[in-house]
């Protein structure tokens, strides 16, 4: 019997703006698991590739937890969420799911292992990754749209010069981050 096995990460855990994401991708036998690399090495044209053709040969879900819920749990936590969330999305239940990093979402009745770096060592991590950045930096990037002055059609968020820079000049949206570090830092500068 095959163990059916799950891979999971999230993404957007450092940016400033929205919700983190968490993908789950239990691959098909037909998928060439050498094309698969972390999201964060390959080239953003390479990504959305390699999104499509995860989700044609694989079962996938995509969850995330709100800026509220980031604010209410910290990050961290609501980055378990959107995991947990993501893994009982699947219609399929894995025997095993790893996950990238050193912690697990507490799941009961779930067969659940951490890797470091499990993005650059599991091919089913890696898609995660894959499927969950695409689907993030989407997100943002239509945001970026209503929210000019950000770039976050280019830094889809996250804590750049340029991004810094224009929260001091126009202040900050409603989809940033209060409570991070850079953010709470200018706020307390206002005050």
């Amino acid at each position: 019997m095959v163990k059916i096995l799950a891979g999971v990460d999230e993404v957007g855990r450092g940016s400033l703006v929205g919700p983190v994401f968490a993908a789950a991708v239990i691959l098909n036998n037909k998928i060439d698991k050498k094309k698969l690399k972390d999201s964060k090495s390959l080239s953003k044209k390479k990504r959305e590739i390699l999104n499509k053709y995860i989700k044609q040969n694989s079962k996938w879900s995509i969850a995330s937890a709100s800026l509220k819920e980031i604010e209410k749990l910290n990050i961290l936590n609501a980055s378990l969420l959107a995991m947990k969330r993501a893994i009982l999305k699947l219609k399929i239940k894995p025997k095993i799911v790893m996950v990238d990093g050193n912690k697990v979402p507490k799941m009961k009745n779930y067969n659940l292992k951490y890797v470091i770096n499990g993005d650059r060592k599991i091919p089913e991590i890696s898609a995660a990754s894959i499927i969950a950045k695409v689907t993030r930096d989407q997100l943002i990037k239509k945001m970026s749209k209503k929210y000019t002055g950000y770039s976050w059609d280019k830094n889809v968020g996250y804590g750049t010069k340029n991004h810094l820079s224009a929260i001091k000049k126009l202040g900050i949206t409603k989809h940033h981050r209060k409570k991070f570090k850079p953010i709470h830092n200018i706020l307390s500068l206002k005050k």
